[in-house]
């Protein structure tokens, strides 16, 4: 008879799984779960004896706590096909020094340089080698299968004369434009490498109040926020530009006049053990990923004026038309000091950002944590990303979401007075080539709403902070699918979550002095935290 009420038991289970899975996920909390069950079956069980009831009691706590697991987390598949997968290997090498390049810091030594790389590539490659000192240089260009190795005890230092980097067709925060060449440039090129433990310095302080005078004496009060990061040409430490296999690994990075290394329309790269300081000038990024693919950055040390790490995918009409994803990107066992993002989304997100991983994490007085942010006009998506193992502590806003991220950057709105322009526009015939390509309107606007969806976060903990969740999606765009699974969380206030929709939240726990809710408003399907005192 007691078998006969196990099967029972069992073909009930295998009947309720396939009700849970087939018309309703099971909620995450058990204690929900088994009330939904319950009212489910109680009409059918009401009518049935005692023994049938019991089967059926047996048959839910078996099913309930399969189908309440939390949702599955593991690392896909293609994670271990990112990074560079080929490096230089030539035992030929040369010395910069051989070919007139003084290390006294004084004397430029640009074109000795230049013409030790070039020598180097025409023999087939090879390694590019300093003697110990400090080499003051303008642009340089790597080659295909050249290693650049600065060894500890050897500095680049960027010369600040601006004649030294000539202009380039390039992209700049998510549109495509000629600016000035970057301290160290990797262009068309494959199977490159710059290593080591010694210096490159960016020398960026011109660059730097050279920002601070346009934005606020020149341009901020005409209402041209939004033109002065495009109008103030800056240089940036180190570009990868429409190349592949390229490895960057263990170089102390200091300085930048502007982003201190982006990687654009490029794949297959590796930045590891990278430590980036003393960027305490304005736009003066750590590592930017641009519309590129199979990149691999991992054990780097960030600590910078701009978004730590950042994943960008185009800005606008312009970005729109470019149409190039940033995708198949791992992040892991990066730990991030001051810089206003942790990790940041956007906000050029026109191409798409997709199939990211990001593990392991660490950071310690980052302005803001895991931080999603786009604009009306940008369009384009942020999906499929998976976020495991960060530990924030005293990150004053730890988890941020918003599709309208600072409008006075964000919209572009020419000044009624044409004739009242910045000193450096005064006399010109024509506005600036990228004026125009910033105010192409996006057609029809709803192309310009950017989708934010399918976000894992699990195993993070964050302590200090102001804020703990803001996220602020739009009336006609909410933000959706997001998952936040193991979240340990103390702050001042828990925040607020405004057009969400279809958030789920398993063992989530917010700490705050008031232990007052999470506000939610304007949203559909959004579970809440649990927050306490």
């Amino acid at each position: 008879m007691m078998i006969r009420y196990i099967a029972l038991a069992l073909i009930m289970f295998t009947a309720l799984r396939c009700v849970f899975t087939i018309f309703k996920p099971v909620p995450c909390n058990f204690v929900s779960a088994m009330k939904l069950a319950f009212c489910r079956v109680g009409a059918v069980a009401s009518r049935w004896n005692w023994r049938l009831r019991a089967a059926a009691i047996l048959a839910i706590g078996l099913v309930l706590p399969t189908m309440a697991a939390p949702r599955s987390v593991e690392i896909p598949a293609w994670v271990k096909d990112v990074g560079a997968r080929t490096a230089p290997v030539s035992e030929n090498s040369v010395i910069v020094n051989t070919f007139g390049a003084a290390n006294n810091g004084r004397t430029l030594a640009t074109a000795a340089i230049q013409k030790a790389i070039d020598t180097c590539a025409a023999a087939g490659g090879g390694t590019v080698v300093f003697e110990a000192g400090t080499y003051l240089t303008g642009a340089l260009f790597l080659k295909s299968n050249i290693h650049l190795r600065v060894d500890a005890g050897v500095t680049l230092l960027a010369v600040q004369d601006e004649s030294a980097y000539p202009s380039r067709r390039t992209r700049i925060a998510g549109i495509e434009m000629n600016w000035p060449s970057a301290l160290i440039n990797v262009y068309g090129e494959r199977n490159v490498k710059i290593s080591g433990k010694g210096i490159i310095d960016g020398n960026g302080e011109i660059w730097w109040n050279k920002f601070k005078t346009m934005r606020h004496d020149e341009y901020e009060p005409r209402g041209l926020r939004w033109a002065v990061d495009y109008d103030c040409e800056r240089v940036r430490l180190l570009v990868v530009y429409d190349s592949t296999d390229v490895t960057i690994e263990q170089v102390h990075l200091r300085r930048s006049g502007f982003w201190t290394v982006q990687i654009c329309y490029s794949h297959h790269v590796t930045v590891d053990g990278v430590r980036i300081t003393d960027n305490t000038g304005p736009s003066s990024d750590g590592i930017d990923i641009d519309s590129s693919h199979h990149v691999l950055v991992q054990n780097c040390d960030i600590d910078c004026n701009d978004d730590c790490l950042c994943l960008k995918a185009g800005r606008d009409y312009d970005g729109l038309r470019v149409n190039r994803p940033t995708e198949y990107v791992y992040i892991r066992n990066n730990t991030t000091r001051n810089g206003h993002g942790v990790i940041s989304f956007g906000s050029e997100t026109s191409g798409g950002i997709r199939h990211v991983v990001v593990q392991g994490n660490r950071a310690f007085g980052t302005a803001e944590g895991l931080r999603f942010k786009s604009a009306k006009t940008r369009g384009g998506f942020v999906s499929d990303v998976l976020i495991l193992d960060t530990v924030m502590e005293d990150v004053p806003v730890p988890f941020v979401f918003t599709l309208d991220w600072y409008p006075i950057y964000s919209y572009v709105t020419l000044p009624k007075d044409l004739n009242n322009l910045p000193p450096n526009l005064a006399g010109r015939d024509k506005l600036p080539e990228h004026w125009h390509v910033l105010q192409t309107p996006v057609t029809p606007p709803e192309r310009g709403f950017p989708d934010f969806h399918n976000i894992t976060i699990a195993n993070a903990t964050a302590s200090g902070a102001r804020r703990i969740l803001t996220s602020t999606g739009l009336d006609t765009r909410p933000i959706h699918n997001i998952h936040f699974i193991n979240v340990i969380a103390s702050g001042e206030t828990a925040g607020e979550i405004k057009y969400g929709q279809d958030w789920t939240m398993q063992n989530v726990k917010f700490t705050t002095p008031t232990g007052a809710p999470l506000k939610i408003t304007n949203s559909e399907n959004v579970e809440a935290p649990e927050v306490t005192r």
